[in-house]
């Protein structure tokens, strides 16, 4: 077993640490309904393998974004919607011919930089005939393309998952249409003490509930930090059944999470009294890198990315199989609870006021970053 190539570091120089407290009831600057869906950042759209030579559509911060794979392997990334009548690009029987996208309802034809090249009856094309394009970045198997003012399109700021396509680790991954907002799966994802009632008898063990977590905010790099780190717990039939070991483990969640889209959890899970050597190598532990990215479709609802990265067993099918259908089926639990929410949210009385606890400090902190970043959007004129 080979350790992460991004590990979760150890003895790490200590960061400006949010305060560990409960929220004050009826911040509003903490509030779940407060926060929108932040523009002028990067989402994920899609995974690599999703997008091929044929018309892919799908709605991005409300934004409906048709994508297609050209001959010479590049993803584009423009509106879906024709120019003349807005007929949905990606609907038949829209085509695509030569790398161009001809609307089926009038025959609109358009090239991958979004630009008309074609318009029926005539030979002059208006020079206002072109799709808004998408300043778009593929890596780490993710398509990630920029919702806002394409100006401020830094491909430099994206967070990196590299294990998500490195030859050191298998990766099982899917996608979950979640029907509530995005801000109540970053509530869930930072509070893995849920993992105890929710998702027993898959992931879910005592120890998760009962230890105490560490919280702490990188200001200048925009990520919150949660660590919770178990050193003898009961070894879930996750773990048990992938990693061959049973009974009690040691068992770390390091989780940094870069609003608003990408969420990423180190797992080390290890014998009873490992820990890693002075070097960063790791060599008694099983690493699991769990990626979620977080992405709007709309304000109430959410693509659910996630994705299971292992440096161990390789080339064994049963276990990505195993892997692949039991991470599925915890997305799918949270995926139900989540739906429930997002109803009750929806429909509470204004003012009302939420308890919140040391477990959740790290959600909290995302809160405030996430509504940071609105602020910060509201406070530049939006350009037209």
């Amino acid at each position: 077993m080979s350790a992460p190539l991004a590990p979760f570091p150890v003895g790490r120089a200590p960061l400006r640490q949010s305060r560990t407290r409960g929220a004050r009831p009826g911040e509003p600057e903490e509030a779940i309904l407060m926060i929108g869906i932040p523009r002028d950042q990067w989402y994920v759209a899609a995974y690599s393998s999703e997008i091929g030579q044929e018309l892919f559509s799908r709605t991005i911060c409300s934004e409906p974004i048709l994508f297609w794979r050209t001959r010479s392997g590049q993803v584009t990334a423009v509106s879906d919607r024709c120019v003349h009548r807005r007929f949905p690009l990606s609907q038949s029987p829209s085509r695509l011919v030569d790398d161009q996208v001809v609307c089926g309802y009038h025959g609109f034809t358009y090239g991958p930089d979004g630009k008309c090249t074609a318009v029926p009856g005539q030979t002059r094309i208006p020079r206002t005939a072109r799709l808004q394009p998408y300043p778009l970045v593929e890596q780490d198997s993710l398509v990630w393309v920029f919702i806002g003012d394409p100006a401020k399109a830094d491909a430099a700021s994206i967070p990196r998952a590299p294990y998500l396509d490195s030859p050191g680790y298998t990766t099982v991954a899917g996608m979950e249409p979640l029907k509530a907002r995005f801000s109540l799966l970053v509530d869930n994802l930072l509070d893995l003490s849920h993992e105890t009632y929710l998702h027993g008898g898959y992931i879910g063990t005592p120890e998760v509930a009962a230890t105490p977590i560490t919280t702490e905010v990188d200001e200048d790099a925009g990520v919150v930090h949660v660590s919770r780190h178990m050193d003898d717990a009961e070894c879930p039939p996750f773990y048990a059944k992938s990693t061959g070991l049973q009974g009690r483990i040691s068992r770390w969640q390091d989780i940094e999470y870069t609003p608003p889209c990408l969420y990423k959890l180190h797992s080390r899970i290890a014998p009873v009294g490992s820990v890693p050597n002075p070097d960063g190598s790791d060599p008694d532990a099983f690493h699991v890198e769990v990626v979620y990215a977080i992405t709007p479709e709309t304000e109430h609802s959410t693509h659910d990315f996630w994705a299971v990265a292992r440096d161990f067993a390789l080339d064994d099918q049963e276990v990505s199989d195993f892997l692949a259908e039991n991470n599925r089926t915890v997305v799918l639990q949270d995926v139900t609870a989540l739906e429930i929410l997002e109803r009750v949210v929806a429909t509470e009385p204004e003012g009302y006021q939420e308890l919140s606890i040391n477990i959740d400090t790290g959600g909290l902190a995302a809160r405030r970053m996430l509504k940071r970043i609105g602020a910060q959007q509201q406070s530049v004129p939006a350009r037209s």
